[in-house]
């Protein structure tokens, strides 16, 4: 089960949060500003005269109050949250008698357009810098048109630190953006990846047994008649390879609904009820049988009875054998062998253990290869060699035969082990050969931790 990490203690803070801090921080630093403090001969602001009278801190407590509102409904409504604290701004402003909105005033603003234009829709972001440039106009025309004076350098450096702040918060927009298509396509593509893969596995292992099995059937056809005892010998090995064939794919389904399963959370109880599976659940019927009673055992009467465990009468899943590897060679060419096309091995190099994912690659392509060999070569033999190398191994599987089979060949087997060699960093080379027949020759390099270890 997927864990998803914590975030970091800055991030779990909300932004109306930041809001609130960043209008307190500006209110306390206009307070400041206006007052003469330690080792100053005079304040650095000139103090308005209803600063401090009743209509002034009036002023300053709707600000307040507006600023305040604003920042607990940012996160459900930002237009409205937004426009609360221009309104709080402009109140605030009024109350210092000053001829432009000053920047401590708009820094709740400019983070609050930072917010809104980072987590919302570009069209809201949008929106709110056009009322915050809106506001800063509207207060110069009206100063401008009393007769007043007015701050202009003011009202430009404010108008740029909100432009600045929608730039970055539209920048984070698109950068969230960008990393959520970034994932879904990375899911997107594990997905494909993983789907290719299944459909490797089940092609390398399908398209040989069925080979096999097209070639004995046939054999049994033409002989049925005249040589019962090689038809039957033909239909045991077709019987053999379709249920090698069932086994396999079984391991590989019953593999991944484990996996599968593994990822997902168990609701309580759920270990419990696998006991029940069935064939568990059906083992006080199976004792009234007919022809078995509780009386007799399944010898028959006079047996003693059989132990009362229903989990015996269960099917044993089949066993997850270990990943075929070059090591199943011998039994792939006496398979082959006894379908009619000879298999000789050749070995060089010291043999070693391979990585698994190596070993189970070089094993298909060489599989997959002698499939080839059985349906379109129209040969009686095919010779593999397997190379043992420093750096990597190398398999080569070639025929002499008149098939069909071209670089350019259309069916999935090809494919399928050009995409097994170049997912390891390998190489495929694939053609016929000048002197007749077909030559595949695949090479697959060591991961630089097994060469260290080899090594």
């Amino acid at each position: 089960m997927h864990v998803t990490p914590p975030l970091p203690p800055l991030k779990r803070v909300p932004p109306g949060v930041w809001v609130a801090l960043a209008w307190c921080a500006s209110t306390l630093f206009t307070f400041l500003a206006r007052v003469r403090l330690p080792g100053e001969e005079a304040a650095n602001e000139l103090v308005a005269v209803q600063f401090y009278r009743w209509d002034g801190l009036l002023f300053l407590t709707v600000a307040c109050a507006l600023a305040l509102a604003g920042s607990l409904c940012l996160g459900r409504r930002p237009l409205t949250a937004f426009t609360l604290l221009l309104a709080a701004a402009a109140l605030i402003t009024v109350n210092l008698a000053v001829g432009a909105i000053q920047l401590p005033q708009y820094l709740a603003v400019d983070i609050a357009l930072y917010f809104i234009a980072a987590g919302r829709p570009r069209r809201t972001g949008v929106t709110a810098l056009t009322l915050a440039l809106a506001l800063l106009v509207a207060w110069l025309t009206v100063r401008l048109l009393h007769g007043w004076g007015v701050g202009t350098l003011v009202g430009l450096t404010v108008a740029l630190t909100v432009v600045v702040s929608w730039l970055l918060g539209d920048a984070a927009h698109r950068t969230r953006a960008h990393a959520e298509q970034l994932r879904v396509r990375a899911a997107g593509q594990a997905v494909t990846d993983e789907r290719l893969r299944i459909a490797r596995e089940m092609h390398d292992m399908v398209a040989h047994s069925i080979g096999i099995i097209a070639l004995q059937a046939g054999a049994a056809a033409r002989v049925v008649h005249t040589q019962p005892d090689a038809a039957r010998e033909a239909m045991t090995a077709v019987e053999t390879a379709g249920r090698e064939t069932l086994a396999g794919l079984r391991r590989m389904l019953v593999a991944l609904r484990q996996a599968d399963q593994a990822d997902r959370p168990h609701p309580p109880g759920a270990r419990g009820a696998s006991s029940d599976a069935p064939g568990g659940s059906r083992g006080q019927g199976d004792s009234d049988a007919p022809g078995r009673s509780p009386e007799h055992g399944p010898g028959g009467p006079g047996r003693s009875p059989a132990p009362a465990d229903n989990r015996s009468r269960v099917p044993e899943a089949t066993p997850l054998r270990p990943a075929e590897g070059l090591a199943d060679l011998d039994r792939l060419a006496a398979a082959t062998t006894a379908a009619g096309v000879r298999v000789d091995i050749h070995w060089k190099g010291a043999r070693r253990q391979l990585p698994p994912d190596i070993d189970l690659s070089a094993f298909r392509i060489v599989q997959e290869s002698v499939t080839n060999v059985v349906r379109h070569a129209a040969t009686t033999a095919c010779r593999v060699t397997v190379d043992h190398r420093d750096t990597e191994v190398a398999v080569e599987i070639t025929d002499d035969g008149r098939g069909r089979g071209s670089t350019t060949d259309t069916g999935f087997g090809l494919i399928g082990m050009r995409e097994r060699a170049a997912l390891l960093h390998g190489e495929l080379i694939a053609g016929p050969r000048p002197e007749g027949g077909f030559r595949v020759s695949a090479r697959l390099p060591f991961p630089a931790t097994s060469t260290a270890a080899a090594r």
